[in-house]
């Protein structure tokens, strides 16, 4: 006679109980799985590096530091100035470029994975700070990536999956990973007596965080002081804390631009970033879910790390709004990052199971919510034109490049051009006359910006025309209309969407 197994989990064969799995370890096994998955996608998505944004002045970056590391001058115009985007990490970029021979575009893949390993190392061990849990970390993670909105906010420095998609090659994924492992490492030193050398060491790593990505590096720095309230470190261990200030003498080292001058960058910023202030509901509402889960902490203790954290983001954030400087809104991540991690501890946190149990449903139906947001991330690594017609709204294709121009341009020439052009032309070598983002430490851009627009302009007479570029000493010009009236300019090729690629005489 043949015994039927149960569900209570009776072997029907030998008759021995096997232990049923409990409801908390399959959600454990389900988010493991789920997280696996989606590294899995950003593994691939770094294959492919989809191109949209920042990424043409990261590329130009290496391209000047592996032809002059010493010297490298501006990365997008022809000209000898310092730049923020010279720091320790494309340094060591452009050195890994300039000793391998490896194209640019693959050592950016290379500098991807690593900041995206960065990133997933540095949580899992932050969060083991918070709780001990062993679900904890896979939580965050998730909470990380899915807990923003119903829009994603494509920007650098957001821990979003469809914004680290096109972003993880930057400087800002690397930082923030680097910021994570920080963090970790300032906890210990309070916890544990440490030396001399490990807060020397402290203060170095947070001169790099500031110096790879300034914005990044605030989020840091927020997250610092937070972790050093939170401690409330007594008297023998505050002169060892301030020693850890000899990052700021590193910051007054570094020989690549003046990091101090930053402070004072101009309107050029501001503009740029405003947008970062509409639509908080849409790109901020599932947040609300970790914000709640705060209050409980503050509850329980008012110098919670996260709880603080939270509120240095927050007043750096509504600072900014209030004073009319909106590139303090890049501190947003640092309002955003300790409520996410919030939500997600809430679920494997002290009360109940009941108390979990909601906490649990309300978590999983907001990262439901977020992923469905940003499904369009999918399209990085699925043909867009397989995708289901909801899917495929929410993608956003990348920009092909201007690859096609290297047959001809060469390294250093410099080619008039305008607009997004100007943001892709410098990866490949070539300068532009205007830079193609707000530059700081570039005098003349506003003249140069006012040169390329009037060069473009349907009405600018060619002796005009023929002054910018012997000023400029422009050898190409690239026309993304295709429609520019000069017969003294010479077409040499024609772009896939119709640009014209013109030598000038």
């Amino acid at each position: 006679m043949t015994v039927r197994s149960s569900s209570s989990g009776v072997s029907g064969e030998t008759g021995t109980r096997r232990p049923a799995l409990r409801p908390a370890a399959v959600g454990r096994v389900l988010a493991t799985g789920v997280t696996g998955l989606v590294l899995l996608l950003l593994t691939l998505v770094v294959v492919r590096l989809p191109w949209m944004g920042d990424l043409g002045v990261h590329a130009a970056t290496v391209q000047r530091l592996r032809h002059a590391p010493l010297a490298p001058g501006n990365p997008l115009v022809d000209a000898n100035t310092p730049s923020p985007y010279y720091s320790p990490w494309t340094l060591v970029l452009g050195g890994m470029a300039r000793a391998t021979g490896l194209d640019v575009f693959v050592v950016l893949r290379l500098a991807a994975a690593a900041g995206l390993a960065l990133l997933v190392t540095g949580v899992w061990r932050y969060v083991r700070t918070l709780s001990a849990h062993p679900a904890a970390p896979v939580l965050a993670l998730l909470s990380l990536l899915f807990l923003w909105g119903t829009e994603p906010l494509l920007w650098s420095g957001f821990t979003g999956l469809h914004s680290l998609a096109l972003t993880a090659a930057y400087p800002s994924t690397f930082t923030l990973g680097l910021a994570f492992h920080f963090w970790t490492w300032l906890s210990g030193a309070l916890r544990r007596p440490a030396g001399w050398g490990v807060w020397l060491g402290l203060g170095v790593l947070w001169a790099v965080i500031l110096l790879c990505h300034q914005f990044s590096g605030v989020v840091a720095t927020a997250g610092a002081a937070a972790t050093v309230a939170a401690a409330r470190p007594g008297r023998a261990v505050w002169p060892r804390l301030g020693g850890a200030l000899l990052g700021v003498s590193v910051l007054g080292a570094w020989p690549y631009y003046d990091f101090f001058a930053l402070a004072d960058a101009g309107e050029g910023l501001e503009t740029v970033h405003r947008v970062l202030y509409t639509q908080p509901a849409a790109r901020f509402g599932l947040v609300l879910l970790g914000v709640a889960a705060l209050v409980g902490r503050w509850r329980r203790d008012h110098r919670d790390p996260l709880v603080v954290f939270c509120a240095l983001g927050v007043l750096a954030v509504a600072a900014g709004r209030v004073t009319g400087n909106y590139s303090w809104a890049r501190a947003l991540p640092a309002a955003v990052i300790p409520a996410q991690l919030a939500a997600a501890l809430a679920v494997v946190g002290a009360g109940s199971r009941r108390v979990r149990s909601v906490w649990a449903a309300l978590l999983a139906g907001a990262l439901l919510a977020g992923a469905w947001a940003q499904a369009g991330a999918l399209g990085y690594v699925v043909p867009a034109d397989a995708l289901p017609g909801p899917v495929a709204e929410k993608y956003r294709r990348p920009w092909p490049g201007y690859g096609w121009i290297t047959r001809w341009v060469r390294y250093g020439d410099v080619v008039m051009a305008e607009g997004r052009v100007a943001r892709q032309v410098p990866a490949y070598g070539p300068y532009t006359v205007a830079p193609g983002y707000p530059d700081f430490f570039l005098a003349d851009e506003e003249r140069r910006t006012a040169a390329t627009e009037a060069y473009f302009a349907a009405g600018t007479p060619p002796a005009e025309r023929r002054r910018t570029e012997r000023e400029y000493e422009v050898r190409w010009v690239l026309d993304r209309s295709g429609a520019l009236d000069d017969p003294a300019l010479r077409p040499v090729a024609r772009g896939p969407r119709g640009e014209v690629l013109y030598a000038v005489p």
